[in-house]
C-alpha cells in the first residue's frame, strides 16, 4: 500500500476509467473529476485554483463552500495578505517574519511536518584521496553544528531534530542517538586526522529555497576549520544534477516523498538508487536481503541494522526534519493544518471551518 497508494512511487493514480476514455489525457487535465470533497472551478497553472464544495461527498458535506488557493511565492506578501485578510490561511515562514507571525494580535502561527528531513551527503568519502574518507572528518562535521540554535533561528524551536536520514514517522525508523554539539572535539578529531589547520572542503550544493539551513551548517563547520562555500541551484536543476550524479563535494539532501524506511534507502543508500553516491558491501548486503524478507518483524529488524551501520559508519550529517511555519487568520476556527501526518497544509479540507459555522 505504501507502494502503490501513496506518492512513494508515482507508480498509480486511480482515476474514472469511462471518463478518461471520453475526454483523453489532456481533456482529463483541464476537468478532473475524482471522488473528493471538492469540485473544480477554474485553474490557472501556478497561480490559482478555485473549487466548491462537492454536497454529496461521502465523507461529510463541507462546512466552506468555496475555496480558493494562489500561489504567492513572496513570502512577506504572504504575510501583509494574512494580516489585511486577503488570505485566512498562509504557509511556509521562517526566521523573523514567522517570529512577527506569531506577535501579531489576531494570528495563530501553526507548526506542521512533512517527511522532509535534511542531512548532508559528504559525496566524496569513498574517494580515498579525500578528507571525507576518513570517519573522523565526518564525525567532527557532525559534531561542529549547533542544531538546536539552527532549529532556533529558522523555525523558532518547532523543528525536530534528528540524527538520521529517515523520516521518524516512517515505518521502519530506527532512532539514532543525537549528535551532541562539541566544536572542541570536532577540531581535535580534524587534528587527529592530519588537519590541525583545517582543509577546503569544496562546496556545499542546495535547492536554493532551503540556502538558509545550509549557510548557518557553512558558518559553523568554518569555525573548527572545515571551510566550505555554498552552491545554490533553482529546484528543478539541484535535483536534476544530483540525480545525475553531478554534484560534487558535499549536497545538502532533503526528501518529501511518502514512503517507509524501505523506500527512502532505495533511492538515496541503495547501489544503484537514484540519488545514491556510493555504498558499502555490508549496507548493500542487508538492503537487498529485506527486500525479498517477507517476515514483517525480520524485515524490520534489518532496515534498522541498516541504519545502524549508517550512523556508526557517519556516512551523513543529518540535520533536522524542519517544521513548516504555517498561520491562519481570526475568521479561521479550524484550519486543518496537521489533521493528517505527513500531509502538507491543511488536510483534509472537509474538516475546514470558520468561525460561526
Amino acid at each position: 500500500m505504501t507502494f502503490y497508494g501513496t506518492p512513494a512511487a508515482g507508480a498509480a493514480w486511480i482515476v474514472p476509467k469511462k471518463y478518461v476514455e471520453k475526454v483523453g489525457d489532456d481533456g482529463f487535465k483541464r476537468a478532473p473529476v475524482g471522488a473528493g470533497p471538492y469540485k473544480l472551478v477554474s485553474f490557472k497553472p501556478g497561480v490559482e485554483l478555485a473549487v466548491e464544495a462537492n454536497e454529496q461527498y461521502w465523507r461529510k458535506t463541507p462546512s466552506v463552500r468555496t475555496l480558493i488557493v494562489r500561489s504567492v511565492p513572496d513570502d512577506s506578501t504572504r504575510l501583509a495578505m494574512l494580516k489585511r485578510g486577503e488570505a485566512d490561511i498562509v504557509y511556509n515562514f521562517r526566521g523573523a517574519l514567522a517570529e512577527e507571525l506569531r506577535r501579531t494580535p489576531g494570528l495563530t502561527l501553526k507548526p506542521f511536518y512533512i517527511p522532509l528531513p535534511f542531512w548532508y551527503v559528504f559525496t566524496e568519502q569513498w574517494d580515498p584521496k579525500s578528507p571525507w574518507h576518513d570517519r573522523r572528518v565526518r564525525l567532527a562535521a557532525n559534531l561542529a553544528i549547533d542544531r538546536q540554535a539552527i532549529n532556533q533561528a529558522e523555525t523558532l524551536g518547532f523543528s525536530k531534530l534528528s540524527a538520521s536520514m529517515i523520516p521518524q514517522s516512517f515505518e521502519g525508523y530506527w532512532p539514532a542517538p543525537l549528535y551532541p554539539y562539541d566544536s572542541q572535539k570536532a577540531k581535535q578529531l580534524l587534528a587527529e586526522a592530519g588537519y590541525p589547520n583545517g582543509f577546503d572542503a569544496g562546496t556545499i550544493s542546495v535547492d536554493a529555497a532551503n540556502g538558509s539551513f545550509a549557510e548557518a551548517v557553512a558558518g559553523y563547520w568554518g569555525a573548527v576549520g572545515i571551510r566550505a562555500t555554498l552552491r545554490p541551484l533553482e529546484r528543478a536543476a539541484f535535483f536534476k544534477e544530483y540525480g545525475e550524479k553531478r554534484l560534487k563535494h558535499v549536497v545538502q539532501s532533503t526528501s518529501a516523498a511518502l514512503g517507509n524506511a524501505a523506500t527512502r534507502l532505495d533511492a538515496f543508500v541503495a547501489g544503484g538508487g537514484l540519488f545514491t553516491y556510493g555504498t558499502y558491501p555490508d549496507i548493500e548486503g542487508l538492503i537487498r536481503e529485506q527486500s525479498t524478507e517477507l517476515d514483517r518483524g525480520k524485515r524490520e529488524a534489518i532496515l534498522h541494522r541498516v541504519q545502524q551501520l549508517i550512523h556508526e559508519k557517519v556516512m551523513y550529517a543529518p540535520l533536522m526534519e524542519p517544521a513548516i511555519l504555517a498561520g491562519y487568520g481570526p475568521r479561521v476556527a479550524e484550519s486543518a493544518i496537521g489533521l493528517i501526518t505527513n500531509m502538507a497544509a491543511s488536510a483534509p479540507y472537509e474538516e475546514l471551518r470558520l468561525k460561526g459555522k
